[in-house]
C-alpha cells in the first residue's frame, strides 16, 4: 500500500498509532537457526523480517516525522536511513 503512490506513506502517518502496536508484537518473530543456513529466505516466510522491511518502508516514505512516530510506538526500532 505504501509503495502504490507517492504520498500514501505520508497519508498513513496519522494512523501509525493503530498500525504500529501490531507490528511491534511481531517484530521479534524471527527464525533462530543458530549457525544454519535458511535456504527459503527468498520465500519471505519470516514474519520478523517482513515487519522490519515494512517499518523501513514506512520510515522512508512517511516524511520527516515518520521516524519519530515509529520510534515512539516501537522503542527498539533502529533507523533504516543512512546519512552520508
Amino acid at each position: 500500500l505504501v509503495l502504490s503512490a507517492d504520498l500514501v506513506g505520508e497519508a498513513l502517518v496519522p494512523y501509525y498509532r493503530q498500525i504500529l502496536p501490531i507490528l511491534n508484537m511481531y517484530k521479534n518473530k524471527n527464525k533462530n537457526l543458530g549457525d544454519g543456513i535458511d535456504y527459503g529466505q527468498k520465500n519471505y516466510d519470516c514474519l520478523g523480517e517482513l515487519v522490519a522491511d515494512t517499518l523501513a518502508i514506512f520510515e522512508l516514505k512517511g516524511g520527516d516525522d515518520a521516524f519519530i512516530n515509529i520510534k515512539y510506538m516501537v522503542p527498539t526500532y533502529e533507523s533504516a536511513v543512512t546519512y552520508a
